[in-house]
Parts: C-alpha cells; structure tokens; sequence
C-alpha cells in the first residue's frame, strides 16, 4: 500500500471520521483491522490520512461499526474515492501547504459562510488589494511567491465566480471597508467590486457597522464551509501556529451559534451596500 508523504486536510479528516465510527462502536483499531483482513498499523494509517481506504472497505467497516446514517456513509465513500486533481495542484511546492488544503476544501464544499473582521474577504479581493495586503504582510517575500499567493487567491474565486457557484454569504467588520490596504484608487475599485458581486443570487454581504454598541468581535476571521453533510462541515481559523482546520461536532456547532450571532447583529444586505456605496463615495 503506498503511503502518504503529506496527506491534505480531506484526507485526515476522512481518516478523522473514520476513527470516529471505530470509536462510536467502542471497538479498537486492532479489533476492526481484523474485521477488514488488515493489519492494526495499516488501520492506524488510515485514520491518520495517510492511506487510502476502498469503497469496498469502507462499507464494510461502516457496517461492522453499525452506523446506519446513509447520507454519511455515502460522503465518506465520495471522499474516499474522489481523484480530482483541482487547479490548486499546480502550486503544490510554490505554496504552504494549507493554501491548497483550503482550496481543496472549497471545492468540494457545499456553501460557505466567512466573517472578515479586519481586511476584505479573501474571495472578494482585487489582485491590487491582494498583493498590498501580501506585501505587507510578508516583506521578505521572494517577488516570485508573491506573485503566486496573488494568483491562486485570483484563482480561489472560481468558487463564487465560476460556472457552477455555491452559496456564499460573508459578514465584514466596517473596519475591513475602511483600512486602506492598497491605495486610495485601488481601494476604491475593492469596494466597487464588493458591490458588484453583492447583486449575485448567491452571495451575501453584511456589514457590521462602527456604530455598533456591545459587539465584541468574533475573535478573528473565519472561515465555515459547509459538507455534504452538517456532520462534515469545517472551520477554518488563523492561529498562531498557522491556519487550524476545526471539525469536532461541539466547535462546529460552537462556530454555527457565533456566525448566527454575527450575522444578527449585522446590518441586512441593502443597508450593508448602501454604506459600502457611501464609503466609496468618500474616497
């Protein structure tokens, strides 16, 4: 079985969940290796991500473990079997590796909803907002790097811009809509640009306003993109070791309540276009 040198964020989670049913059935890893006529470190590999596991295997490991719920025996099997080979592949080696882990991620999702609370969404950006926020954010960036971060965030768009969108909705902070990241002309292109992709069916865009009273932000940015099923959702956060992919059931469903409570102390999306369109004015 050939092993896995970097497993991406997909495939440990589909080893996470299976772990999960192992678990759920109160059965060991030994226990249900001999089950599949496998061995107990091979088991260990594939809840780890870094083997891959059969549909035929992971039926059965389903069935042993009695878990009933079809709709996600079904999406493990689609995880387990999908060979896309997506367009981020191209930077696997230019890139950290948690930029392809995030793109591969939206493709497969389902919606995805952010919360921006101190530059644009990343899936609004312009590519002049892009690469002042880059360069600033990494001075001692190779010209060439720079160049590839902005183009694969350029290419992340296809995820609301593309031939088949999903539904996006996005709450910034209006301190986002005002911190001038690139210049005065070139923000004030991010901000139109903001407001052009806002009429889409499909997207969404609130803004919490300065004016607010009692808002304690939402710790940092966020990221929540939603799976085939609730179950299989993640969170994606900055930390300060790097970007955390969360995807237990209690911070998932802790994620849920704060974006709900963001979300409602925003101002709904016409009066959020209204003060982006007078913000742009300004300028």
């Amino acid at each position: 079985m050939t092993m896995r040198n970097q497993p991406t964020a997909l495939q440990v989670r589909l080893g996470a969940e299976l772990r999960k049913l192992r678990e759920a059935a109160d059965k060991s890893a030994k226990e249900v290796a001999g089950l599949l006529g496998s061995s107990s470190t091979h088991m260990s590999q594939i809840e780890a991500g870094s083997s891959a596991i059969s549909e035929e295997r992971l039926r059965r490991l389903a069935a042993h473990c009695a878990c009933a719920d079809e709709e996600l025996i079904e999406a493990l099997v689609t995880m387990a079997t999908d060979r896309t080979c997506g367009w981020w592949e191209e930077y696997r080696g230019m890139l950290p590796t948690p930029y392809l882990d995030l793109s591969e991620l939206d493709h497969h999702a389902t919606f995805r909803n952010d919360v921006a609370v101190t530059h644009v969404s990343g899936l609004f950006q312009t590519e002049a907002y892009a690469r002042a926020l880059f360069s600033y954010m990494n001075p001692e960036l190779p010209e060439s790097e720079l160049e590839h971060r902005v183009s694969h965030r350029m290419k992340r768009k296809v995820l609301i811009e593309g031939p088949d969108p999903i539904p996006y909705e996005t709450v910034m902070h209006e301190a986002a809509l005002r911190i001038r990241v690139s210049g005065r002309a070139a923000f004030r292109a991010q901000l139109t640009r903001i407001l052009e992709l806002s009429e889409a069916d499909h997207v969404t865009v609130r803004v919490i306003p300065l004016s607010l009273d009692d808002f304690a932000g939402a710790g940092s940015a966020m990221v929540h993109l939603g799976g085939a099923v609730p179950r299989l959702d993640t969170v994606v956060r900055d930390a300060p070791h790097g970007t955390a992919f969360i995807d237990s059931e209690a911070q998932l469903e802790h994620f849920r309540k704060l974006f709900r409570k963001v979300k409602q102390e925003s101002l709904d999306p016409e009066q959020s276009r209204d003060l982006i369109h007078q913000l742009a004015k300004e300028l």
